[in-house]
């Protein structure tokens, strides 16, 4: 069993020090993103309209420079040894973790909060979606430059379980712990993370000497013109932009539903993203076991729907909710006596594992679709096509909350989406000879 999952990858240095730092990545991401959300949501805002808005914001803060800086990290990963990225991106992530503690710490003492801690943790969340931007290309691209071909599903599957293990991670313990440890704890483990990035084997350049466009504009349009006329990337690449836009709409939703649908307190929150994070890592490991380490897309379709069907079954159960009186809120323990506690769970996990199912293989799909020296581009047109939606799926969510739409009712909406999904999952099964996958598209020269 160890074998079929990669397991015996977490022993090996081509695969571990780049496990263990983007699972701190991640982990870090997620801790002081939500430590940050959960702590204007439940102690600055007041209103289920303005909690909504600002849970959207970070959500779009965080996304928009995979949107705009992508092509160029994806570029310059393609260039330079991908290791040497990775030190540097992890050093620059202890000062952005320097500021994002000051804004926490002010927050606590209640000092200029409005003035200075939030734009001082808002200016944080974007720095580190900067970092994140230039690292993300790279754990991707690493995988097939250091591993070889038949490890290659069971390493994005370890990456996957363990990225969304960290999410979980980090997850519980912004909900559980005080701000002020949030604070301490996002900067401690950046420099944990950077230490853990130097151990990275050097990944040098498949063609050295490829030239770079400064031009994050054009590059990124040049980029992303040049990935989706290959029919498999194009069909890969809408889908998991329309999973990751159901994501982020749920992501945006889980805090402000969770404290006035479900009239429950923070913790609650954190347990809801904590529950999405444990069923996409279940998702991404039972997928691989059906797949057997074979790249294919013949689950897709059924998954999402399945993901789908379940976020319907979540609505109906959040609507028939029995809220606590006004201005009481269900504290951890006393939520699961409520009678459809274990029902709504029962549908989150569903929603998370069938979502997981869906995504990880077409991510392997990115890599291994094009020549090795292609990798980090490939997946940096992903990034930024994936950001364009979740941008807009972000932009949506917070209309509707603006027009009053109440926070329940938009789950719909991430319903619908995944109907799209389900047929963009089943045209890339066909285009891609029921699930046969082969080497040998390129990029053009000049990308």
């Amino acid at each position: 069993m160890s074998s079929d999952l990669g397991l015996h990858l977490l022993g090996k240095r081509r695969f571990l020090p780049l496990f263990v730092t983007q699972f701190l990545n991640a982990f870090n991401d997620n801790l002081f993103k939500n430590a940050m959300v959960l702590f204007v949501v439940y102690q600055v805002l007041s209103d289920e309209a303005s909690e909504t808005w600002f849970s959207a914001l970070a959500t779009a803060l965080f996304i928009l420079p995979f949107l705009t800086l992508s092509a160029l990290s994806g570029q310059l990963a393609d260039a330079n040894d991908k290791a040497k990225i990775i030190r540097i991106v992890k050093g620059c992530e202890i000062a952005i973790m320097a500021v994002g503690a000051g804004g926490l710490i002010m927050g606590w003492l209640d000092i200029l909060v409005m003035e200075a801690a939030i734009p001082l943790m808002l200016l944080a969340l974007l720095a580190m979606g900067i970092h994140s931007t230039f690292f993300g290309p790279i754990k991707y691209a690493v995988l097939p430059q250091h591993l070889e071909r038949r490890e290659v599903l069971a390493g994005t599957g370890l990456v996957e379980a363990g990225t969304y293990l960290a999410i979980l991670t980090g997850t519980i313990i912004a909900g559980v712990i005080a701000v002020q440890t949030a604070a301490v704890m996002c900067f401690v483990v950046a420099l944990i993370g950077y230490v853990a990035g130097r151990q990275v084997p050097p990944a040098p350049p498949e063609e050295p000497g490829h030239r770079i466009d400064w031009n994050v504009f054009r590059s990124s349009v040049t980029l992303v013109r040049a990935t989706m006329h290959i029919p498999r990337l194009f069909m890969a690449i809408i889908a998991i932009s329309f999973f990751w836009t159901v994501g982020a709409v749920l992501f945006i939703l889980f805090p402000p539903l969770v404290k006035n649908v479900l009239t429950s307190d923070k913790e609650v929150a954190s347990l809801f993203l904590a529950i999405f994070s444990i069923g996409v890592s279940i998702g991404s490991i039972v997928i691989n076991r059906l797949l057997k380490g074979e790249v294919s897309a013949r689950y897709s379709a059924p998954s999402v729907i399945v993901m789908g069907v379940f976020i319907v079954l979540f609505h109906i159960v959040c609507q028939g909710w029995e809220r606590t009186p006004d201005g009481t809120l269900l504290q951890f323990w006393d939520f699961f006596s409520h009678p459809d506690a274990l029902p709504l769970i029962g549908c989150l996990l569903g929603i998370a594992i069938s979502g997981g199912m869906f995504v990880v293989p077409l991510y392997a799909f990115l890599t291994t679709t094009v020549h090795k020296s292609e990798a980090a581009r490939t997946v940096a047109a992903n990034n930024i096509v994936n950001s364009f939606a979740m941008v807009i799926g972000s932009i949506i969510s917070t209309g509707l909350s603006l027009l009053e739409m109440q926070t329940v009712d938009q789950l719909l909406l991430a319903a619908a989406m995944c109907l799209v999904s389900a047929w963009l999952g089943w045209k890339l099964h066909k285009v891609c000879d029921d699930g046969k996958i082969f080497e040998g598209h390129s990029l053009p020269e000049d990308v």
